[in-house]
């Protein structure tokens, strides 16, 4: 039996195949190309540059230009008051980051992965979500925590999960989670202008990813809503949700199913939290049909939540059960074979969106 997970309203099915397929890219106000390693240091860069309350700490940060080089040239451009290398000691930078933003600066936290951040958990959760409420409004904490999250490529267990349905599950907390470059400059740039704290979860397969970016996007004062989902593929047989580099595999599973005759729509969430159920619900009240994509695990996940939402606002719509495609629920294995096997492939999703497209819901029989 192999480790990947799809759910089918509480059945669970265990099956996975390589996929080859080339993403399928339609950017028609296009100018040029970037990645969104560039476009998260122009966003930072940008920023830095507007406010002089916005500074970044992080591990290596500085000398170094970053772990995977997403603060490249900011240390020589704005100096060590403003570009801060920290020991390793995620608890202490990231309460020292919350103490910065009660009293009014704009802190960028970046943690080398997201999953050093469970050492700084107390203080994103405690400290920095809930002081807004407990204060009766009287505090903000305009803070960015931000890094690569999820699986990446043979860095074992304690360094794959998806934080998504972590932080997104507590109050006070936005959750973004961008795919392309225009995401990652926008969404990165509302983040820091937000006044509440938010967890920017980034992908480090991503990182090297070239996409066409807008005139628009280029501009400085380009800036994506919080709580706004994007259609990147408009589809009238059925939706597939998914966010980060999922969406990248649900284009490919889109353009697969294209070439059997199914129309598949695309949605990237690019908001965890708010999650905008509104553009998820109108999209399944026209294809009758939901697939959820989602590397995290399948229990308490994103897409548990967008099913139910789906399964509270639209049920009447639907006309197959709605579908589940997550990672599986082991830890990472290490092992570059077991590590395929248990995150979705493109064919897992094209295979779902075909049940749902060949089931219908069964009538209830007539006396």
């Amino acid at each position: 039996m192999r480790g990947f997970s799809s759910s089918i309203l509480g059945q669970t099915l265990v099956r996975i195949q390589p996929s080859s397929f080339v993403l399928p890219r339609n950017y028609a106000t296009a100018t040029k190309e970037m990645t969104v390693r560039d476009a998260l240091n122009s966003a930072l860069d940008e920023e830095m540059s507007a406010d002089p309350k916005v500074f970044l700490m992080g591990e290596e940060v500085g000398e170094y230009q970053g772990a995977y080089k997403i603060s490249k040239g900011l240390l020589e451009k704005y100096g060590p008051e403003r570009v801060i290398d920290t020991p390793i000691t995620e608890a202490g930078f990231t309460g020292i980051g919350v103490g910065s933003a009660y009293y009014g600066l704009r802190p960028v936290v970046e943690f080398m992965t997201f999953n050093f951040s469970m050492q700084a958990i107390d203080h994103i959760i405690n400290s920095a979500a809930k002081s807004n409420y407990m204060s009766a409004g009287q505090i903000s904490v305009p803070i960015v925590f931000r890094g690569p999250n999820g699986a990446a490529a043979g860095v074992g267990a304690q360094h794959s999960q998806c934080y998504a349905p972590w932080y997104a599950s507590c109050p006070g907390l936005k959750v973004l989670s961008p795919y392309s470059s225009e995401d990652a400059r926008g969404l990165l740039k509302a983040a820091i202008r937000d006044p509440d704290p938010v967890v920017f979860l980034e992908n480090e397969l991503l990182y090297g990813e070239s996409f066409p970016v807008s005139a628009e996007a280029l501009d400085s004062s380009f800036c994506l809503p919080i709580g706004k989902a994007k259609i990147e593929r408009e589809g009238k047989d059925v939706t597939i949700t998914a966010f980060s580099k999922m969406v990248g595999y649900a284009l490919q599973a889109a353009e697969v199913l294209s070439n059997e005759g199914i129309s598949a729509e695309v949605i990237n969430l690019r908001s965890i939290r708010p999650l905008d159920r509104a553009t998820i619900n109108s999209s399944v009240r026209k294809t009758n049909r939901l697939v959820t994509v989602e590397e995290g695990f399948p229990q308490h996940g994103v897409g548990a939540e967008i099913c139910a939402s789906v399964v509270e606002e639209s049920f009447e719509y639907l006309d197959a059960p709605v579908e589940r495609i997550s990672g599986a629920d082991v830890p990472m294995p290490y092992a570059a074979n077991l590590e395929r096997m248990a995150v979705p492939q493109v064919d897992d999703i094209a295979r779902a969106a075909k049940r749902a497209c060949h089931r219908s819901v069964p009538m209830a029989a007539t006396a």
